[in-house]
């Protein structure tokens, strides 16, 4: 076993954001076996709300050389991993919250970031996962390959460990030889292309945690309107892909309208769709009960929603 030079308690605390469907929980999974496999003391967990595709996610993973006591929420990360670009700007996630500082930042994005500002000095490591994982596996499923870029920025897993826990993980979950072998081959890539980076952590800064009391009295809430909260919450930066509607073909069917679990399809006076893109997350379910193949999925960019 080797030691972790965190100071005191020793122990490494990894944080994870994604949206829903992206495999945060397993990501967490993985990199607690490798830990483990490596000769660590592990420990994973996710949290999330009302289970919804696309909806912002966290997951948290420990890693020490002793008994890990504490559990729960990690409020003061060593390393963030960021699945989706466009949570930095979701002001409900938060992702940089609480990193300390000297912390790892490492972003799944395919361009330059331009970052919030932060108190705390932290590096930034970025990677392509989605391209990767849509080159090689066929689909934008990134969990082993955030778990791969988490495990070589610890800087004490072993490669050989955290390719076993991926392949006994994935098999655990139910996936079939040749999707475990795909995600394999991304797991390695991933983890020698991620570059190694000198841990110069300092003293996590204590959890910004307040307890706020409401006196209602007769005062009757007839609206809450802040952001975050019923239509000014805009779900259009949760795609991966866009739903096109080729309207040549489309022949007013009202099928993809009828099966959208959002209601962001609406119908003009031809019975023709119109998506609202602003709200629409990209499940793509319009896509696949389209029975003339009328819709197709392009690959998104940087969404603003």
């Amino acid at each position: 076993m080797r030691t972790l030079l965190l100071g005191t308690p020793v122990l490494l605390k990894v944080r994870f954001h994604g949206r829903g469907g992206q495999g945060v929980k397993t990501s967490c999974r993985i990199l607690g076996r490798a830990a483990f496999l490596t000769g660590y003391v592990a420990q994973d967990s996710p949290i999330y709300g009302a289970e919804r595709r696309g909806a912002p996610v966290a997951g948290f993973t420990r890693i020490a050389d002793q008994p890990i006591l504490e559990r729960g929420y990690i409020f003061d990360p060593h390393i963030l991993i960021v699945m989706d670009e466009t949570l930095l700007e979701d002001w409900m996630a938060k992702p940089l919250e609480g990193l300390v500082d000297g912390g790892i930042v490492f972003i799944n994005t395919s361009h330059h970031q331009h970052f919030p500002e932060t108190n705390n000095h932290y590096i930034v490591v970025e990677h392509n996962l989605t391209d990767e994982a849509l080159d090689i596996i066929g689909k934008p499923v990134i969990s082993a390959p955030a778990a791969a870029a988490a495990a070589k920025l610890t800087g004490v897993i072993e490669k050989q460990a955290l390719l076993e826990a991926t392949a006994e993980e994935l098999y655990e979950i139910g996936l079939d030889d040749e999707t475990i072998q795909k995600n394999l081959h991304v797991v390695s890539n991933v983890f020698e292309k991620v570059p190694t980076v000198p841990h110069r952590f300092n003293e996590a800064p204590a959890a910004r945690r307040q307890v706020i009391s409401l006196t209602v009295g007769k005062v009757v809430l007839h609206e809450i309107s802040n952001m975050g909260n019923a239509y000014l919450r805009r779900t259009g930066n949760w795609r991966i892909f866009r739903p096109v509607v080729d309207y040549e073909k489309c022949t007013g069917c009202m099928i993809c309208f009828i099966y959208c679990p959002d209601s962001v399809i609406s119908l003009d006076e031809a019975n023709k769709p119109v998506i609202d893109y602003d709200n629409c997350k990209g499940c793509m379910i319009c896509m696949v009960e389209c029975p003339l193949r009328a819709i197709s999925a392009v690959r998104e960019g940087k969404i603003v929603a």
